[in-house]
């Protein structure tokens, strides 16, 4: 049993207060920034209160790198991706814990391995792929046939190059795995009973009871697809389809440029308030999917 002490109260807040301010500082120097004036921003020492320019920064900003424009494809980016996680890792999911196949356990391990290659691994061969997606059928069709055929398609500056790379997911396969198997046998068994197929019992029963999970896991891959960079940096040509992460370059000061950092981090204010809405809206059913015992 853990016995309280004042010394030890003390050194505990002591301890979540200074891991509070390395968390929040950074976040108030944007605030402070992103109000302040050419002069204010670049004086010294820096000014952590607040001033009234950020209107006139956002402005500024929203022109420059055309956020617009790239505020909605990273919404399309990171909805797609979102979507796609949430519903194949389900689906993934079901079939390793109710289809009872002697392989299941070897495919959720060859899905669950994959947590150790992430996107900079594997990003190389993924975008050999993505730039020519019937390079292996050319080569299967001339090693049958002999016949070389000239068909390329790429998914080169397209929302389906952006997305469907990323779609793949293991952390939302164990996670709807571990929660389908905390479910009780006898809820299989008794919508059997009642003639309901996989798929019934798959969309009328499982999806319901998993809402929690599903709301986390789409918290965790909405913040994943709009924090993506270096993926659309490498699929992306075209300003059409450029994301909020490719527009930060353009809002950073050239080398002999105004250094006009206060418009920089306006833009980053605006560029990051998406993300950390829908985990405001969506904190309470995130902590409840991660940390929930009784299902």
């Amino acid at each position: 049993m853990i016995q309280r002490t004042p010394y030890a109260d003390a050194f505990t807040y002591f301890v979540m207060i200074l891991g509070f301010i390395l968390l929040i500082g950074p976040f108030l120097v944007i605030i402070a920034g992103a109000t302040q004036t050419l002069q204010q921003i670049n004086s010294v020492p820096f000014r952590f209160m607040p001033q009234g320019q950020f209107l006139e920064n956002a402005s500024a900003a929203w022109a420059r790198a055309d956020l617009a424009r790239a505020i909605g494809n990273s919404f399309v980016m990171a909805g797609l991706i979102t979507v796609g996680k949430v519903v194949l890792s389900a689906m993934t999911a079901f079939a390793i814990v109710y289809f009872r196949s002697p392989l299941r356990h070897f495919f959720f391990w060859a899905v669950f391995i994959t947590l150790m290659l992430p996107l900079e691994v594997r990003v190389v061969p993924t975008y050999n792929v993505a730039a020519d997606m019937f390079e292996p059928f050319r080569l299967l069709i001339a090693f049958v046939t002999g016949i070389e055929v000239s068909v390329e398609w790429n998914l080169l500056n397209s929302y389906a190059g952006l997305t469907l790379p990323l779609i793949a997911t293991a952390t939302g396969t164990f996670l709807y795995r571990q929660f389908f198997m905390t479910l009780p046998d006898e809820l299989a068994e008794a919508a059997r009973m009642d003639g309901s197929g996989p798929v019934r019992f798959f969309f009328e029963m499982l999806l319901p009871l998993s809402r929690t999970n599903m709301l986390a896991l789409t918290t965790i891959m909405f913040v994943y697809g709009w924090n993506q960079y270096l993926w659309p940096l490498l699929m992306v040509t075209d300003p059409t389809y450029k994301t909020t992460m490719m527009s930060l370059s353009a809002l950073v000061p050239s080398e002999n440029a105004t250094p006009d950092w206060n418009v920089t981090l306006a833009g980053t204010l605006i560029i990051m308030t998406p993300p950390l809405l829908v985990v405001a809206l969506l904190q309470r059913w995130f902590v409840r999917g991660l940390v929930a015992t009784e299902k």
